[in-house]
């Protein structure tokens, strides 16, 4: 009955799609250990709190001692995944790749058992692929069917350039399915194009098509994109408490229960309550706080994500300072606001220091400044203060 209940919130939990799902519901409950897929190109060295929505639906299936596969593509980032682009990727360097991908293990050990987990990329097989075979995988599809893809089909009415490399990328993904006998491979609904060519690939190997399992795009910060470095929406895994916190702080209330679902263990039941909750009229501030520390615990610790929230607290309630804070070491004696803003390292160039103060972001001895002009008098301990989070204690 337990194992029928785990396989249940296997299933639907936090799920998009399932193929197919009658068939992958039977493999679970008949007890067949499965190998489950979940690949990365290593775009970016950050894995933020996006990647955890599958990363946790991969933790799902190990608990329940199906294998889990952990694939880097460091082979296909050199090529460029084009899956929402409405231009080319650039490729990545080998160097960029290596640089990438050397806090990987790191950061996926914060939710998977790394001691269970296949650790896999795919330049092992793609690297030493001759071109018969690469031209054998290509015969499995047709031109026709690749530009059906709705992605495609916007970037030829756009009339931008669809690169032939861009449509062999979907090949290759299907491929890993291949050299790793996947059984099923999860995703997001921004990946099922690709990981539905591994279904069509693996029948010519002589292998059952895997099932798959696609879960939901986790909207970023700013509750528009999908959380993504290059929009600079995240949250990244690698944060510290007291960032990760305040980040989401800032999340719009209307992502309150999305993020308990995806992001959390609390269960559906409760969720289910907070939002009624807030519907009568509770403080979301309230429940995006017990979000903040039930994510921090998660990838800190519960002494990190009580001491976030009380600094947090302290900040932006109480409007103090925090009780630590970096410090700048200057000589007694007067400057000019803008050299000081640069001398602290609170804005790069004086430009940027006197666009922060006519927006009334700086703030000295919690008295704000917006005379770009002024000439401060230092003195030893005074804070100075740049939008919401940086602070600076000077001494002498």
């Amino acid at each position: 009955m337990l194992r029928r209940t785990k396989n249940k919130e296997i299933l639907e939990r936090g799920v998009e799609q399932v193929i197919v799902k009658a068939n992958l519901a039977k493999r679970l409950d008949s007890g067949e250990k499965l190998r489950v897929k979940l690949g990365i190109d290593p775009t970016s060295p950050l894995l933020h709190l996006g990647h955890t929505v599958v990363l946790r639906k991969l933790k799902q299936f190990q608990d329940l001692g199906h294998q889990a596969i952990f694939l880097v593509g460091d082979f296909t980032a050199r090529i460029g995944d084009p899956t929402d682009k409405v231009s080319a990727r650039q490729p990545l360097s080998p160097m960029d790749i290596q640089e990438n991908v050397a806090t990987y293990r790191e950061q996926v050990g914060k939710i998977l058992d790394l001691s269970k987990v296949e650790f896999r990329y795919n330049s092992e097989w793609h690297k030493n692929m001759d071109l018969a075979e690469f031209f054998q995988l290509a015969s499995l599809f047709s031109v026709n069917q690749m530009l059906e893809r709705d992605m495609f089909q916007k970037r030829m009415s756009a009339k931008k350039p669809l690169w032939i490399h861009e449509l062999m990328y979907p090949l290759l993904q299907g491929y890993d399915s291949v050299a790793l006998r996947a059984d099923v491979e999860l995703g997001g609904t921004d990946q099922t194009f690709n990981i539905l060519a591994g279904r069509v690939i693996q029948p010519a190997y002589k292998q059952d098509p895997q099932d798959i399992l696609t879960v939901p795009l986790l909207a970023g910060l700013d509750g528009n994109e999908k959380m993504s470095k290059s929009v600079g929406n995240t949250v990244n895994l690698n944060d510290s408490p007291k960032e990760m916190f305040g980040r989401l702080m800032s999340i719009p209330d209307r992502l309150i229960v999305k993020y308990f679902t995806l992001l959390t263990d609390e269960s559906l039941a409760d969720i289910a309550g907070f939002d009624q909750a807030m519907k009568n009229g509770a403080n979301p501030r309230d429940l995006k706080a017990q979000l903040a520390k039930e994510i921090v615990e998660l990838y800190h610790s519960k002494h990190d994500a009580i001491a976030a929230e009380k600094e947090f607290v302290q900040m932006f309630k109480n409007k103090q300072a925090p009780d630590e804070m970096p410090v700048c070491r200057l000589k007694n004696g007067r400057y000019a606001l803008t050299d000081l803003l640069v001398a602290a390292k609170l804005a790069s160039s004086k430009a940027e220091a006197r666009r922060v103060v006519e927006q009334g972001g700086v703030s000295v001895d919690s008295q704000i400044i917006k005379d770009w002009k002024k000439t401060i008098i230092i003195s030893d301990g005074m804070v100075v203060k740049v939008g919401k989070r940086k602070f600076v204690k000077l001494v002498n």
